[in-house]
């Protein structure tokens, strides 16, 4: 355990740093003792502008997206006893990108600022709940990772369909950039109307974790032990659901960091789910807040979405450890 609190303190640390580097660095450098000032309203107005409305909420949201999708990467891995278990190989990003676009085609957002990350939880609960009924029903990970591969295509379909009939370029440009993902120009508001959804999936997550240390001995092992598996199920289900789903109504599709930050932290956890609950969303957030610093600094014509930078290193990524997993079984 006190290796733990190491490795904790360690990225707590590391993810401090890389904010405070957000704060620093754009397309318009700023020095440290410029920073503090900004921060404490002492330097000028245009300095605090850029800090307090543009770049720190653009961070704090890059940090709480990849947060909730590595919880929930994990806690889904523990679930399904699976490394390549992750909402966005699951198609429940998919699904909760499929929930807010239909909030925009339909004008919902304008009517009440709570449908979008509404919507979003509700498309990732219903995906969730149908890979988490999957695996009461198989324990065949290629059979969960198909069925998500179908939701995801579904899920891709349905919002070509949507695009395809969009009202208006405005909405068309809206549905774009929620299916490529990004946190640019995001404000503290839209973060607080993610954030209490954040924060009860990942309470609800954390409050299951043992029951994920007692899956690793088996379903049969862990009922003998007293887990009641279809509560820890549901648990899993509500916790993923509501992290992915407020995480997609803040950055909208991002892919492939909920798998590769727990697969990191395993080693340094003696392998258990329940220990890289944490350790997971920390480096998650780390690695989105440095690709979010990547994406300003590039010196491209228009801006790279996020999401775009994510699967460029993260599918490769996934494929290494596909190929691991692979020869470990050969």
């Amino acid at each position: 355990m006190t290796s733990d609190r190491g490795l904790i303190a360690g990225l707590s640390l590391a993810c401090t740093a890389a904010l405070i580097a957000a704060c620093l660095l754009g397309s318009t450098p700023m020095g440290l003792p410029r920073v503090l000032a900004a921060i404490a309203g002492q330097g000028p107005a245009g300095d605090s502008l850029v800090i307090w409305q543009i770049r720190l909420p653009r961070a704090l949201a890059a940090f709480m997206v990849g947060g909730a999708l590595g919880v929930s990467g994990a806690a889904l891995q523990g679930l399904l006893r699976n490394p390549l278990a992750e909402p966005g190989v699951l198609g429940v990003s998919s699904a909760a990108v499929l929930g807010a676009t239909l909030s925009l085609y339909y004008g919902l957002t304008a009517i009440s600022p709570w449908a979008l990350p509404i919507a979003s939880i509700i498309g990732a609960l219903i995906a969730t709940a149908i890979i988490a009924l999957a695996a009461i029903r198989t324990q065949s990970v290629v059979t969960l990772i198909l069925i998500g591969v179908g939701l995801s295509s579904f899920a891709g379909a349905a919002m070509s369909l949507l695009m395809n009939f969009a009202p208006n370029p405005f909405s068309l440009s809206d549905m774009v950039n929620w299916m490529l993902g990004s946190v640019s120009n995001r404000s503290y508001r839209e973060i607080g109307f993610a954030a209490p959804f954040m924060a009860v999936g990942f309470a609800v997550l954390y409050g299951a974790r043992r029951g994920l240390s007692a899956l690793t001995l088996g379903e049969e092992a862990a009922s003998g032990l007293g887990l009641n598996l279809k509560v820890q199920r549901i648990s899993i289900v509500l916790g993923a659901g509501l992290a992915t789903g407020a995480a997609v109504s803040i950055a909208g599709a991002i892919g492939f960091v909920g798998i590769v930050a727990p697969h990191i932290v395993r080693p340094f956890v003696g392998h258990d789910p329940a220990r890289s609950l944490l350790p997971s969303a920390l480096l998650a957030g780390l690695f989105l807040v440095i690709a979010d610093i990547g994406v300003r600094l590039l010196p491209t014509q228009s801006e790279l979405k996020l999401g775009v930078v994510a699967a460029i290193f993260g599918a490769p990524a996934f494929i290494w450890i596909a190929l691991q997993r692979g020869r470990r079984h050969d």
